[in-house]
């Protein structure tokens, strides 16, 4: 069996009952437990004016985290550049690669990651995202070094080795990032709708660059593991309601599972959110290895990461646990 690369995303939830300085200590202890378990990447994402969600200032949680594991890699999956200059963002994880050599990624996406009004708040305006071919070209020209007579450059960031991953959930990142021969995440685990279409078009038009030579495609899912069956479902309600909390347009924190979803939400609701969360691979460790199996064999993606988005941050580490032993990974000494 095609056996490939694991990575995790992590929401930094912050659950009902608990708080902000909890949710970071969850984070850098799950980046340490899968770090250990073999596990190639940890990414932090940034969303704003979200209770349930504790990495709005993702380099900044990033450097936490890096600073509190040794190898693993600390990527942002990602950051969403239309609320953002490129030579701010050029600056950051310049200098997040000089504090943590070869261990550094960034993933850019166009979608700002909140609402209107945050919008106005973080100072940025809708048509910020128009930019963003233009936006992701500047970006890697500040990587790149420092030229003579160059008005403008990073520092730190020019002439720093951070690998640029393009981030989407439609046929736009595909394209774009086959033309500037980028490597592509695409965020299956909510948005599946394009997925066929977008890995398609990303390997059909992909032009080799001097950062990748040849197509590379990270699919994000939901994988939850636990005992039985019967109990990973239930510990999949925590984002089944969340979800469904999002699209009633009241999100907040992110609540425990319940043993009747049904009585949760609508028949609409229902059918909306298994859409959304169609990639998702839930149940005992059989069941997680056949499904997300099955999932690669289809697909074909060169890694994995992996979102475990539950309210008990113990069954959280558990079903990264189960899920590094029936993949296989290498434990790291």
């Amino acid at each position: 069996m095609a056996r490939v690369p694991l990575s995790g995303l992590d929401l930094a939830p912050v659950c009902e009952g608990s708080d902000v300085p909890t949710a970071l200590a969850n984070s850098l202890d799950l980046a340490r437990h899968v770090e250990a378990w073999g596990y190639r990447r940890y990414w932090l994402a940034e969303h704003h004016n979200m209770p349930g969600i504790a990495s709005a200032a993702t380099a900044v949680l990033m450097a936490h985290v890096a600073a509190g594991t040794s190898s693993i890699r600390v990527g942002a999956g990602g950051i969403m550049l239309p609320n953002h200059s490129p030579l701010q963002v050029a600056e950051q994880f310049g200098t997040l690669a000089a504090l943590h050599p070869d261990r550094i990624d960034l993933g850019v996406g166009r979608a700002p990651g909140t609402d209107a009004a945050t919008l106005r708040a973080l100072r940025r305006y809708a048509e910020a995202a128009d930019r963003f071919p233009q936006d992701v070209q500047e970006l890697l020209h500040y990587f790149e070094p420092a030229q003579p007579g160059q008005a403008v450059q990073a520092v730190p960031g020019a002439g720093i080795e951070v690998p640029v991953w393009i981030l989407g959930s439609s046929l736009f990142g595909a394209q774009l990032a086959a033309a500037l021969g980028l490597p592509y995440a695409f965020a299956s685990h909510f948005a599946p709708d394009a997925l066929e279409q977008a890995l398609w078009l990303y390997h059909r038009d992909f032009r080799p660059s001097r950062r990748q030579r040849q197509p590379y495609v990270m699919l994000a899912v939901n994988v939850v593991a636990a005992a039985t069956d019967a109990e990973a479902r239930r510990l999949f309600t925590t984002p089944q309601q969340a979800f469904v909390n999002l699209r009633r347009g009241r999100p907040g924190l992110i609540p425990p599972p319940v043993d009747d979803i049904e009585a949760y939400w609508t028949p609409q609701e229902k059918a909306g959110v298994e859409r959304a969360l169609a990639c998702s691979v839930v149940g005992a460790p059989e069941t997680v290895a056949r499904g997300l199996q099955e999932f690669v064999d289809r697909y074909r993606p060169d890694e994995l990461i992996v979102v475990a988005n539950l309210y008990d941050h113990q069954a959280r580490l558990e079903s990264y646990r189960i899920l590094a032993e029936v993949w296989g990974l290498e434990r790291r000494a």
